[in-house]
């Protein structure tokens, strides 16, 4: 496990860069933020430093995804290897390298997916793009090209791309784009009623497939309730609809399991996968793929073909990250520290919804938890005192606060993570 520093340069008044910046930043209020940059140049563990010094506790582990934590050497030294013998090549066609191959035999070999097969690509927008058409061009094979609508969970945020855009449960990450993708349609996040009823009305044999993120992410950390995603799995089963699992956040340890599909007890006909898979040293995402869906394309004989294809899927020096991380997280017995931390993590911060401004503490699922303040400006309170006092977090739907921590987290980090909230929360002017 990666050891924090033990020094601290002292913190500095952030004061505005010369200029304005040039770089256009992700979900970003860029009228505020190109005055207001900070500036990550370094991490190690659990901790990232600023251009300033300032050490920062990764409380979201950046955007959920540095599961084995910062600095991991092992990582760069596989990627710089592989490099040095083959940066990368297509896999377009009959084309592979060994990278990609290997990779591929351990995500199959211990993916919760019926015989699975993979696909890579470059992250997780990717991921549910190709899962998407590859749901679409699977009944048109089998001689079913009406089944054409994709349902997805309100609340749920399956990225930006155009297909992840059109199905997302978060209105505004749609707001004057226009149509983009139709034939799609959403049900209340934790009502399997609701997808039953959704489904009389629609029609099952117009109905392509059902896509569930296992714990929202985004749309403010929402646990499955009890018996929900065994109830999905059935009614999809029950009215040939192919279930489609994105753990594209909780893949790779986050709750506690390798997948969270795993923990729940489901088993997909696709997994949508990224961020964890190289602990985002390199991006790379994929989609792991059941026997049904990919069968009709690779039985002898077959002239099927799936026109997908992204230039970097698979690429070979990302594959050599991918499997460094993966061997992290064995040899290191990373997910059983997750388990052990899940309620350390609830304990220190569910006292927090004692304060009269927080509406709910979300928590219990692995390392995965958020926060819910009763409005975004407390919730942008929390986030502005915790950078100023070395926690970095970042505001979710609900009005909530991303907790995602690296793997590597202590105890420590932990409990006074929990103490920069608490203090936070009593600073905040009414």
């Amino acid at each position: 496990m990666a050891s924090t520093a033990h020094y601290e340069q002292s913190r500095q008044t952030k004061r505005a860069p010369a200029q304005p910046t040039k770089v256009w930043h992700s979900q970003a209020r860029m009228s505020t933020v190109k005055d207001d940059e900070t500036v990550i140049v370094r991490g190690e563990g659990a901790y990232v430093w600023d251009e300033r010094g300032n050490r920062l506790l990764d409380a979201p582990a950046s955007l959920w995804y540095c599961n084995v934590g910062h600095g991991r050497r092992e990582i760069g030294d596989a990627v710089i290897a592989q490099m040095n013998q083959l940066a990368a090549y297509s896999n377009f066609q009959q084309f592979m390298t060994a990278p990609t191959l290997e990779l591929g035999s351990r995500l199959v070999e211990a993916a919760p997916v019926d015989n699975a097969r993979v696909f890579f690509t470059s992250g997780g927008s990717d991921s549910i793009d190709l899962a998407a058409k590859l749901a679409r061009r699977y009944w048109t094979a089998v001689g079913r090209p009406e089944k054409r609508i994709i349902v997805s969970r309100e609340g749920s945020y399956h990225g930006l791309h155009g297909f992840g855009t059109s199905i997302a449960g978060i209105p505004f990450n749609r707001e004057g784009l226009g149509d983009l993708i139709s034939d799609t349609a959403r049900v209340p996040a934790n009502d399997a009623a609701a997808l039953e009823a959704l489904i009389t009305a629609h029609g099952a044999d117009r109905i392509a497939a059902f896509f569930c993120e296992p714990v929202i992410g985004t749309g403010g950390v929402i646990h499955p309730a009890d018996g929900y995603l065994e109830a999905v799995e059935r009614i999809c089963r029950e009215n040939d609809i192919l279930l489609v699992a994105d753990e594209v956040i909780t893949g790779f340890g986050r709750t506690g399991e390798l997948f969270a599909c795993e923990r729940f007890g489901i088993r997909p006909d696709m997994l949508t996968m990224a961020k964890g898979i190289t602990s985002g040293y390199l991006p790379l995402g994929g989609v792991l793929i059941a026997e049904r869906v990919w069968a009709p394309f690779w039985e002898d004989g077959s002239e099927l073909i799936f026109r997908h294809g992204i230039t970097y899927s698979g690429h070979a020096s990302v594959c050599a990250a991918a499997l460094a991380n993966l061997d992290i997280i064995g040899r290191e017995d990373l997910i059983a520290r997750v388990r052990h931390l899940e309620p350390i993590l609830a304990a220190a911060l569910k006292p927090l919804e004692g304060h009269e401004l927080v509406r709910e503490v979300r928590v219990g699922v692995g390392l995965l938890a958020a926060i819910e303040c009763v409005s975004d400006p407390v919730a942008e309170h929390l986030c502005r005192s915790g950078l100023a006092n070395g926690v970095i977090t970042r505001t979710l739907a609900r009005s909530s606060i991303h907790v995602s921590p690296p793997f590597v987290i202590e105890e420590s980090d932990i409990n006074m993570m929990a103490d920069v909230f608490a203090e936070a929360l009593g600073s905040f002017a009414v």
